[in-house]
């Protein structure tokens, strides 16, 4: 599936799009993450700020200095969202493979994409958490890009083909069929999370959308290299460039609180709102079709104050 013209224009004359990343944990610090309201009103709020799509990370359990830190499960968060918005598209940002059989994720992508009404892409990756992550839930932790890469081919096939008969190392999909079928019977959006070789060379297979990370500061020259090597991933595949979408994940501070203190994490995006679309606008200039942004603070403020950044984008 390509991503289609109708799906990219969500808002007519933004250079880039931008979409809000909902941190489903408990907090990193105690500044991080509002406790009140839900992530789900949040995500409607995110609606009504004007973003273009809200995506839900997938973690399941981290520990932190204060301790165990837990977050809520991604695809339930993402299904009530579909519930209660009408707009945005809809994203899992992105989905670690090691968590859920590949044939039920498929039919749980096909049954999201159903309930939003063909406004879901679904975002996977191999899945890159801490140890107690995968031993408190019982999950495997070896071979993560094997097991990917076994994923992603059943996956791609129930959802483009609507059938599969996968036999694997480390997963079976025997004469499996995908019934019913969503709004969209060519497949719903692919996103994968890829930042080596040989995960940009699947990206470049399966998916609609390579996506890339940073929490260090956000800059072009950053980013840059990266989608050099995406472009030859697709030249290895024998794919076309162009028809690869890209989006970038990166922390904003729309209330200019930039202070994070947590090691590895570098000065977001911040200043005024017209200061902050120019930074964000500026990914375009090297091929970056959305940002997807990280609030810090994760609060109603910072969300509310996004709505004349996205303002600004559409004005320019």
């Amino acid at each position: 599936m390509v991503w289609s013209a109708v799906e990219e224009d969500v808002v007519a004359g933004r250079l880039v799009d931008v979409g809000f990343l909902l941190f489903t944990g408990e907090g990193l610090r105690p500044n991080h993450v509002e406790p009140e309201p839900s992530v789900v009103d949040l995500g409607m709020l995110g609606e009504e700020a004007g973003f273009d799509s809200i995506g839900v990370i997938d973690h399941l359990r981290w520990n932190i200095s204060t301790g165990p830190h837990g977050f809520w499960e991604c695809t339930s968060i993402v299904t009530a969202l579909a519930a209660v918005t009408s707009r945005v598209r809809l994203f899992t940002a992105v989905l670690g493979s090691p968590f859920r059989n590949p044939a039920l994720v498929a039919k749980m992508a096909e049954t999201i994409d159903m309930i939003s009404d063909g406004r879901f892409v679904l975002g996977m990756g191999a899945s890159s958490g801490p140890p107690e992550e995968y031993e408190s839930f019982g999950f495997p932790q070896d071979h993560l890009y094997s097991r990917f890469a076994e994923a992603i081919e059943i996956i791609s096939s129930l959802l483009r083909e609507g059938q599969c008969d996968f036999h694997g190392t480390f997963y079976q999909a025997r004469d499996c069929v995908l019934r019913p079928r969503g709004p969209r019977p060519a497949g719903l959006p692919i996103a994968v999370g890829a930042s080596g070789p040989k995960m940009m060379r699947l990206a470049a297979r399966f998916a609609d959308e390579w996506n890339g990370l940073t929490f260090d500061t956000p800059t072009l020259d950053h980013f840059a290299p990266m989608l050099r090597d995406v472009d030859a991933a697709c030249r290895e595949v024998g794919r076309d460039p162009a028809t690869l979408r890209r989006s970038i994940d990166i922390i904003v501070a729309p209330t200019n609180v930039t202070d994070i203190g947590i090691p590895g994490f570098g000065i977001p995006i911040h200043g005024t709102p017209l200061e902050i679309a120019a930074q964000l606008a500026a990914f375009s200039d090297i091929g970056i079709a959305e940002v997807h942004v990280y609030l810090w603070p994760q609060s109603t403020a910072a969300v509310e104050a996004m709505a004349p950044v996205l303002e600004a984008l559409d004005a320019a």
